[in-house]
């Protein structure tokens, strides 16, 4: 009640929260930093066990290699993931108390099953690692299983809330109270089938072409081995299926936000007055309400937004000024985001093209550079399609029923708590790098991975007992 007070005086006098900016700030950090690791639990499982069910089945070493050093890595995403979580499940309380303390009850369901998909996957990976040897092989593979489907689960919850931040319902707005709340509404709310299948294709993007750059790096030093190639391969193939997916569910999406966010669309396609047969924008940005610097391709831009030659695309003129969103950072994190695409599917298309032509673009080491570039551009494009969603919607928290200014913290020591983050998530980050990176080095010098140094030695009787039961499997 104080803090919604306050906010009304703020706004009386025309000003912002003193919390907004850092707010904003912190959230966009914390959240940026914390998405690249929630695409590797919903995606490394699924490529972890590709290989480690090749190896069983073809009793490939190699294959089985990879699946212990891809599920060590993992286990360290997830440690680190697990702190940068915590700190974002704090956030939501600490710097946006009007959207948290007005619509909590209505959010709450889908942060619940977070926090239990996030023990699951915890529980199931900690099984996975050490039973290495201690269990038979496809009971050992299938823990992967509820393991990955724990991660993709706890994603969908997230988004979940996102989708419901774009598309509110589930409840009922009477003289300012929240009633008739229905927690299950706003948890499958319209919205978040296709901006979870976008997130989902895009994990799966990023992923992929992380680990394949990785991999392409090891190739470009001559280490050509069938480590590498097969390390390349498996999550090229992944990254290759969903960059050529990608498009079409973005372009499903992209028609949806005419209809629920017209001025987000207008944004999008740097439309300051509506038009039929709108031309498509390329770069370009807004100066004192006229549109300089860019490229025009007439009809593309309403094929694209509505599918169709004529269609209008809305402008910013059917938008009051107050509820326009920041057009230039819309406008360019958009682009960034389809251009990247783009590119990425392209690359990847050419590369299959000339693979069925018996042409291996893996031998050139060009083709290699690209590979290992192609990997932070897909973080930066997943980047941009993030911002793209959460700036467009300004200046809402809630689509039309709560604005930025109303959802943030009135405190004037937020800058304090922004600065310990990025303390603890530079430290992250800097300890993920020397540990990754030194054991790339001992696995290079030929160690073998010990995934249970402390764990229980398995005795010869029960070494006979596993062997037993792979083979009655």
């Amino acid at each position: 009640m104080v803090s919604s007070t306050l906010v009304a005086l703020y706004a009386a006098a025309g000003q912002d929260p003193p919390g907004l900016l850092p707010a904003r700030q912190q959230m966009a950090f914390s959240l940026g930093w914390h998405i690249v690791l929630a695409c590797f639990g919903v995606a490394f499982p699924a490529m972890i066990y590709v290989v480690h069910r090749r190896g069983i089945t073809r009793d490939d070493s190699v294959a089985l290699g990879l699946a212990k050093r891809w599920a060590t890595v993992s286990a360290i995403l997830f440690a680190i993931g697990a702190v940068s979580g915590t700190v974002l499940s704090f956030e939501m309380g600490l710097l946006w108390p009007g959207l948290m303390g007005r619509y909590g009850d209505v959010l709450g369901l889908p942060f619940a099953f977070e926090g239990l998909s996030f023990f699951i996957e915890a529980i199931f990976l900690g099984i996975y690692l050490y039973g290495w040897g201690r269990m038979s092989p496809r009971r050992h593979l299938a823990m992967l299983i509820p393991m990955g489907a724990a991660g993709v689960v706890g994603t969908f919850c997230v988004v979940s809330v996102n989708a419901w931040m774009n598309n509110p319902t589930g409840f009922r707005l009477v003289d300012g109270e929240i009633t008739e709340v229905n927690p299950w509404r706003a948890m499958f709310n319209d919205g978040v089938s296709l901006q979870f299948a976008h997130m989902w294709v895009g994990a799966f993007m990023l992923v992929g072409f992380v680990v394949a750059g990785v991999y392409a790096a090891g190739l470009l030093r001559d280490r050509r081995d069938d480590h590498h190639r097969l390390g390349f391969t498996v999550p090229f193939v992944f990254a290759t299926v969903a960059a050529l997916l990608q498009p079409f569910v973005g372009h499903v999406l992209g028609m949806r936000v005419h209809d629920t966010q017209p001025s987000k669309l207008a944004a999008f396609e740097l439309a300051t007055t509506t038009e039929g047969s709108a031309p498509l924008r390329l770069g370009g940005v807004l100066v004192n309400g006229e549109v300089r610097g860019v490229f025009e391709l007439p009809r593309l831009g309403s094929i694209i937004a509505r599918n169709s030659l004529t269609a209008p695309v809305p402008g910013l003129d059917t938008v009051a000024v107050e509820d326009r969103p920041p057009v230039n950072i819309t406008h360019l994190a958009f682009q960034t985001m389809v251009a990247i695409g783009t590119l990425l599917a392209v690359m990847v298309l050419v590369f299959w093209l000339l693979r069925w032509r018996r042409r291996d673009l893996s031998t050139h080491r060009w083709f290699l550079w690209m590979a290992v570039a192609a990997g932070p551009l897909a973080v930066l494009a997943l980047e941009c399609g993030w911002v793209a969603t959460e700036v467009g919607r300004q200046p809402w928290t809630v689509w039309q029923v709560l604005r930025t200014r109303e959802a943030a913290s009135t405190s004037s020591g937020l800058w304090w708590s922004y600065t310990g983050v990025l303390l603890v998530y530079i430290g992250m980050t800097v300890g993920a790098i020397v540990v990754l990176r030194s054991m790339a080095r001992r696995w290079r010098a030929g160690s073998e991975t010990l995934l249970a140094p402390y764990g229980p030695e398995v005795s010869p009787v029960d070494q006979a007992q596993l062997v037993r039961s792979a083979g009655e499997e």
